[in-house]
């Protein structure tokens, strides 16, 4: 099973959803790194589950566990390896259905490819739950890259129905990224918390879940960084973006909008502003031919509804090889997009930090 990601900085990502425990380990951190165990904290309470009535009533803190790589409040370029214990688990509620393959999960499909030896409780290896270690990762990079002037935020872009404003990605300052952070939920226009709200507590009450999109952006980023081709940075962020699972779309910019559109009206032209070279407008989202170009780094990415609904589903028992209904019983979240903001900040630090 493939757990690895990545050349300069390397991760490895193991365990279940319902195992003892998930993990990380982290190669290519160089020595001499001052990490600041609270913000990390921070980041980790962000993803974590059963903190509202907006996301599955789970209790884990994901607390984390600092195992090798760290030493006196510095990295040491040893391996940095991190683990995450798994508390408040019910396999039981999957025991029932083991042979009945939920749809729009990766039941059938992991259970063909590993010979029916996966660990199917709680979606085990396929599970969101193993985004945790992939946070501690991010919030770890974050700081590397701030240490660099750069900045990573995100917010949700749309739950269901209603939609958030959208970042100016020309503009985009510092301040309007950690303005997200205090806010009951990530989003730039107050006004729309109450409605998506409703958004996700009716699908909870109707036994179902709602999707979404969320818009991320690095700023503070100098051109040159990235290449062409197959290591492009929309190369690298699309590949850790769509090993988070439920993530089934990526825009880099104006996104599927150019495609109706004419040059004339969506190329970024050129300017001079404080002695450096700018574009008017950022349709790109700061990327071209692959590399940076001083621009904030702007995409957006969707997040399918969670499939694990309570409503009735078609399905088939894989042991007995007949049609069925399936019921999913157990905690499960209405929404995910808000917990996932947090681990698409996670992937987009991890990006750039592989190319810097």
């Amino acid at each position: 099973m493939s757990g690895n990601f990545g050349k300069k900085i390397n991760l490895s990502i193991f365990g279940e959803s319902h195992g003892k425990a998930i993990g990380i380990v982290i190669n290519g951190i160089e020595p001499g790194i001052k990490i600041d165990l609270e913000k990390i904290k921070k980041d980790m309470a962000r993803r974590a589950p059963g903190r509202n009535t907006l996301s599955t009533q789970r209790k884990e803190g994901d607390n984390f566990e600092i195992l090798s790589g760290f030493f006196e409040g510095y990295t040491t370029a040893t391996p940095l390896s991190v683990i995450i214990k798994n508390n408040d688990i019910k396999s039981k509620d999957y025991s029932k259905i083991k042979d009945l393959v939920r749809p729009s999960h990766g039941d059938f499909s992991g259970f063909v490819k590993y010979n029916g030896f996966n660990d199917y409780r709680g979606g085990g290896h396929f599970s969101g739950r193993i985004t945790a270690p992939l946070v501690f990762a991010g919030a770890l990079a974050k700081q590397i890259l701030e240490s660099k002037g750069i900045y990573v935020g995100a917010h949700i872009q749309r739950v269901g129905k209603v939609e958030d404003d959208s970042f100016d990605r020309v503009n985009l300052n510092k301040e309007v990224l950690d303005s997200i952070l205090v806010k009951e939920l990530p989003l730039l226009n107050n006004e729309k918390i109450d409605e998506i709200k409703r958004e996700i507590l009716n699908a909870r009450q109707n036994g179902d879940s709602v999707g979404g999109a969320i818009e991320c952006s690095l700023i503070g980023i100098n051109p040159g960084i990235g290449n062409p081709f197959f290591d492009s940075l929309e190369s690298v962020i699309a590949h850790l973006a769509f090993s988070v699972p439920a993530v089934k779309g990526i825009e880099f910019g104006l996104g599927f909008d150019f495609a109706k559109e004419n040059a004339s009206k969506v190329n970024d032209e050129y300017h001079i502003k404080n002695g450096k070279i700018r574009t008017y407008t950022n349709n790109n989202g700061g990327i071209v031919g692959g590399i940076t170009n001083g621009m904030p780094v702007v995409f957006r990415v969707a997040i399918k509804p969670t499939p694990s609904i309570s409503k009735e589903q078609r399905t088939v028992n894989i042991k007995t090889m007949e049609e069925g209904i399936l019921k999913i019983e157990g905690r499960h979240d209405p929404c995910i997009v808000q917990r996932v903001v947090v681990v698409i900040e996670a992937i987009a630090a991890l990006a750039v930090l592989e190319l810097l």
